[in-house]
């Protein structure tokens, strides 16, 4: 799969294991993807990122990034899913914090051992698929940064939900690469972004 990459993805995955090497982090996530996918200048998805404003809210991205870790991997939506049911995450993790020390639910935290080698976890390996998917349903021969980017959007998760709380939605990603009357290739409008990467 790896060859049809084009350099720019191809780019994209090596910074992220780069910045999971300078972070100390064990293994390469979904979370380091996206953070050399926004590293990238000039191609389609830089263009998009530009356009929908995450460039310009990157501080802004990491933040929620590190939130996220903090909660235990989390995401917003597991969250206020909990708060429906009269669970506060926050309160929870603020006494594990109290007890344990602070940032003891960060995941990335406490598995940092060096190994030599940072594998992906199962949800990068699940990005990098699934941008083959969206490649071929949009009739593509080559797998691009565009591809890389729908794919973090359309896998649930902490990325896909922190992209969508600073307005990069599947549907807001595919229309800023390809314009608001661009199809997937599949016939289905853009308001089924899961179901068609995942």
């Amino acid at each position: 799969m790896f060859e049809r990459f084009t350099r720019g993805a191809r780019a994209t995955v090596k910074g992220a294991v780069g910045r999971a090497e300078r972070t100390g982090a064990d293994s390469v996530t979904e979370e380091h993807l996206l953070l050399a996918l926004l590293e990238q200048e000039g191609g389609r998805a830089a263009f998009a990122a530009t356009a929908l404003g995450l460039h310009d809210r990157r501080a802004s991205l990491e933040a929620s990034f590190a939130e996220a870790r903090r909660r235990g991997g989390l995401t917003r939506a597991d969250t206020d899913a909990l708060a429906g049911i009269g669970i506060d995450v926050g309160a929870i993790v603020s006494q594990v914090e109290g007890v344990h020390g602070e940032g003891v639910l960060d995941a990335d935290r406490r598995s940092r051992r060096w190994s030599g080698h940072r594998a992906f976890t199962p949800g990068a390996k699940t990005v990098l698929e699934n941008s083959l998917r969206v490649a071929l349903g949009r009739g593509d021969r080559f797998i691009g940064e565009e591809h890389l980017l729908l794919a973090l959007t359309a896998k649930p998760g902490v990325v896909a939900d922190v992209l969508a709380e600073h307005g990069a939605t599947y549907a807001a990603v595919r229309r800023a690469l390809y314009g608001p009357d661009a199809d997937d290739g599949d016939g289905r409008d853009g308001g089924q972004g899961h179901a068609k990467a995942g």
